[in-house]
């Protein structure tokens, strides 16, 4: 047995109990070290009501806000790269139309970097959905409301944003981008993981994206990715076969983040083993993906924790942490 077997085995342990107390449907884990080696292990049901469907490693998933990682923030650095926008810059050099009716206005002066590092004043959530159907009119609205400005917190508005400036800068929409090879912006009902049996659409939602922003823009930055275990895993193994290209994502932005990422604190989704070299990113249905750099491996858990409904505990945070310390143990 590998070492990437071993880890995967022995971190497995919690993902089973997880779905056998009933506290989530299904689940792929899977290890990726330096050298391309991995493991992989699916358990559980990839859709419980209306009919059930096993989970299985080829399950596609909505991988909600690892869009801000896998797509938004390397398309927003590639444009760096290649000098079509200057991180530091406000967003107005690409989106000038953002809070043009007041030219003081604090949103004007926000810069790409601060968005990639969640240190903006925009609100944590706001349900734009709620606001109209018409995806132009709701950029309109986004990019013109007076926004209140509190404290620096993670916030969907940032990479929404983003998203936008990516679509002024490429003439085109989101949807419209390509994103990596074995990522899509929907997946084929059959054979993705099921989210929630949402209220607001009527039915259970399957292969279409769950969060209700990205479905009413019609595609956005912070979410509206799908993808396999082995996407997920290719595009860690590129990042750990780094020759730094990716610098960006490990370069700390404050306590808590990087370029896009979260690092290791206190708490932290990632368990307590990890080195001070990971970066990992989760997203709301129950999926998540951790780069240790200084030890060569990665892991991805990824779970349809939301269906069908989003209000239960199902104790993710805590499934997270064990995972990684597993992983990670020596």
């Amino acid at each position: 047995m590998s070492h990437v077997d071993k880890r995967l085995d022995r971190a497995f342990g919690p993902l089973r109990a997880a779905i056998e107390a009933g506290r989530i449907p299904g689940g792929v884990l899977g290890v990726v070290d330096a050298e391309g080696r991995r493991a992989v292990r699916a358990i559980g049901s990839a859709q419980l009501v209306p009919t059930a469907r096993s989970m299985t490693e080829e399950t596609w998933f909505d991988l909600a806000s690892l869009t801000k990682v896998l797509f938004t923030t390397q398309r927003i650095l590639s444009a760096a790269a290649t000098g079509a926008i200057d991180l530091d810059a406000p967003l107005v050099t690409a989106i000038p139309d953002l809070a043009q009716y007041n030219p003081d206005n604090w949103q004007r002066k926000v810069t790409f970097r601060q968005c990639l590092g969640h240190q903006t004043a925009f609100p944590a959530v706001f349900p734009l959905y709620t606001y109209g159907d018409d995806p132009g009119r709701l950029r309109a609205f986004l990019l013109q409301r007076e926004w209140p400005a509190g404290p620096a917190v993670y916030s969907d508005i940032n990479f929404i944003l983003l998203g936008i400036a990516l679509e002024r800068l490429e003439r085109r929409s989101i949807r419209q981008m390509d994103p990596d090879a074995g990522f899509a912006w929907t997946a084929d009902p059959l054979h993705a993981a099921a989210t929630e049996d949402d209220p607001w659409r009527g039915r259970v939602i399957c292969g279409e994206v769950h969060d209700e922003n990205c479905y009413a823009l019609q595609g956005s930055g912070h979410a509206g990715l799908f993808g396999t275990v082995a996407a997920v895993l290719d595009f860690a193994a590129v990042r750990l076969r780094d020759t730094g290209a990716d610098a960006l994502i490990r370069a700390p932005l404050s306590a808590r983040r990087t370029h896009g990422w979260e690092r290791p604190y206190d708490g932290w989704s990632g368990g307590d083993r990890a080195s001070a070299q990971t970066i990992g990113h989760t997203g709301f249905t129950g999926v998540g993906l951790w780069i240790d750099f200084a030890r060569g491996r990665a892991w991805t858990l990824l779970t349809n924790r939301v269906h069908p409904t989003r209000h239960f505990d199902s104790g993710i945070l805590a499934l997270r942490r064990a995972v990684g310390d597993l992983i990670n143990e020596d």
